[in-house]
């Protein structure tokens, strides 16, 4: 059996324990190539450490006697480049940084961070540097860095200094208040912390006292706000020779699949439909503007859906590994942006495809509060923290931005849901009614809960600006389950598109009472129907149906329902279980339907 490496960063664990491991060592002459300090951006969870722990390896001086058992059978293993084993190897974690308290206490967590690798490292070291003591100054860490490089360079060695999560601990004081930039500001602004820190890595680099600095991190904002500390380093992150440095492509993917059935002695046969939910769940993910680089899956999900199939032989009832909901605190933290809510609507309107001209990389904290009149810095924020990524360029070369999979759609869905639903009481009645819907497939209780509770938590500008993707996202936010279906809006369906669909998992089609599910809306305004709101919520629903504007639109919907219908029936096979909904929403008031 495969044993995955979920929540595994230890290279030397992951090679000598049987773990599985992605040979991704024929990269190294590549970065031996592109500079001597490199910066490297990918959303959380993509396998950075587990990177930086493989260079940790094969440059440090100390595990020579080791190569052959760490590299043996890899790319580099044999072809190795004159630069191994060759440094001292400084590791600075910067995700163990506390990032709670004032601006003080977060400087005081971060020189201690540094002093206790400082002096790990003396410890590690004392063959090469015997009889080296330092003054380590708990107020003044980088005091001890500047007397550590030093003393390394005059016993005739060279540091190779590793960074991880270099920006963690900034961005979470940055996120933690989306209107209270003050803390960060401190940490980083004029002579701050990061940014005197950074000055050092930057002098002693050029005194060749640094042999070569490697920096990860999820987003350039915080490199842009120290620039003028730290304005050497070569970004390799959207350079597409190495898109796929980290994450997993579908040719790796496929193969762990095929041994993952055979393991549960299942038929191979059932490695497309398990690909198929992969794919919609977990990849997606592209990292560079060249469209014939590999679409990439998240690694930490597919380990943990893989995981749990290896063990049940079945996928895991949650898509989204509950220790793995990092990103929903970056989507809260950008949608309080001024126009931040206003975004994460369009980026769910899938008719409408948001372009850039290019990735924003050099932006400090500054520009988000302009972000009402400039929406590329929270754009391109979305696409570092790895909720949005490039779909495709249009006829001018501008990139277009999309959700990557169903588990970051779920993200946003989530978010609009909190506010517009903020009482948890509400969440739970809404959970309950779409659960009795997609048993029953009845829709008055949850057409009767939009009419007197839900349209009522839109203003008046809501009102103004409503359309049929108004009801559109009020649907998928109402109906959004991940656990029980694969739902899409604006599926495909033969080069014609559904606006809303809940088809079951594959996992879940063995409970009978659950529904296939097709929903095709239409707006109407109360000015097109020469009716106030008084007027239309003083009828009933049968009446309105009955009027001429709703009969053309309900016609029009199951007209298009008609074809969506003979698609998925030919394809699943199951007609019993499939219900198509024509609804017509007439304007903010009152919603009417009808069964195919």
């Amino acid at each position: 059996m495969i044993r995955f490496p979920y929540g595994i960063s230890n290279f030397p664990v992951i090679r000598t324990e049987g773990y599985l491991y992605l040979d991704r060592t024929h990269y190294l002459p590549l970065l031996e190539e592109a500079g001597k300090q490199l910066v490297f951006l990918r959303p959380r969870r993509f396998g950075k450490s587990l990177l930086l722990s493989m260079l940790a390896n094969y440059y440090d001086i100390k595990t020579a006697d080791q190569f052959d058992t760490l590299f043996s059978g890899l790319e580099v293993g044999h072809n190795s480049t004159p630069e191994h084993n060759r440094y001292l190897i400084l590791r600075w974690d910067f995700s163990n940084v506390l990032a709670q308290g004032s601006a003080e206490q977060i400087r005081q967590n971060l020189f201690d961070h540094l002093n206790v690798r400082i002096q790990g490292f003396v410890n590690q070291y004392r063959e090469q540097l015997p009889d080296v003591q330092l003054n380590l100054l708990r107020d003044n860490a980088l005091s001890s860095f500047e007397e550590l490089v030093t003393v390394v360079q005059e016993h005739g060695h060279q540091i190779y200094l590793l960074i991880d999560e270099y920006d963690n601990f900034a961005n979470e004081v940055l996120v933690r208040d989306a209107h209270n930039s003050r803390p960060y500001r401190e940490l980083l602004e004029g002579e701050g912390i990061l940014k005197g820190l950074f000055k050092i890595i930057k002098t002693s680099a050029a005194e060749g006292k640094l042999a070569r600095v490697f920096i990860t991190g999820v987003s350039p904002l915080v490199l842009a706000d120290m620039t003028s500390g730290y304005n050497v380093a070569t970004d390799i992150s959207q350079q597409p020779r190495f898109n796929t440095l980290c994450g997993l492509t579908q040719q790796e993917l496929g193969g762990l699949v095929t041994t993952v059935l055979q393991d549960c002695g299942q038929d191979e046969s059932q490695g497309e439909g398990l690909l198929q939910t992969l794919k919609q769940f977990y990849n997606g993910y592209r990292f560079c503007d060249q469209l014939d680089q590999p679409l990439l899956y998240n690694p930490i999900l597919c380990f943990y859906f893989l995981r749990h199939y290896q063990d049940e032989c079945k996928a895991p009832r949650q898509m989204l590994d509950g220790n793995l909901m990092m990103d929903a605190a970056r989507i809260r933290y950008l949608a309080n942006q001024p126009s931040g809510t206003d975004v994460v609507e369009r980026i769910l309107d899938e008719e409408n495809t948001i372009t850039l001209d290019v990735l924003e990389n050099r932006f400090g904290v500054e520009k988000l509060a302009d972000l009402q009149q400039d929406e590329r810095y929270l754009l391109s924020l979305l696409y570092y923290f790895g909720v949005l990524t490039i779909v495709d360029t249009d006829r001018l070369g501008k990139l277009m931005l999309g959700i990557p999979n169903l588990v970051t759609r779920a993200l946003y869905v989530d978010e609009l849901r909190q506010r517009i639903l903020p009482a948890p009481k509400d969440r739970i009645a809404v959970a309950n009614l779409a659960e009795k819907f997609y048993q029953t497939a009845d829709l008055q209780p949850l057409a009767d809960y939009l009419e007197q509770k839900y349209f009522a938590a839109f203003n008046n500008r809501d009102y103004a600006w409503s359309n049929e993707l108004t009801i559109k996202t009020a649907f998928l936010t109402l109906l959004f389950n991940d656990i029980y279906y694969v739902v899409d809006s604006e599926t495909a369906l033969q080069r014609r598109y559904a606006d809303l669909v809940l088809i079951i998992r594959p996992s879940m089609r063995q409970y009978p009472t659950l529904k296939d599910l097709v929903l095709e809306f239409k707006y109407l305004p109360l000015a097109d129907l020469k009716l106030t709101g008084e007027q239309v919520r003083e009828q009933s629903r049968e009446h309105l149906m009955q009027l001429p504007a709703v009969q053309a639109a309900l016609q029009a919907a199951l007209a298009q329902l008609q074809h969506y219908r003979t698609v998925l029936v030919d394809k699943y096979q199951e007609p019993q279980r499939l219900y198509c909904m024509a609804v017509v929403a007439l304007g903010f008031d009152r919603v009417v339907w009808q069964t195919l």
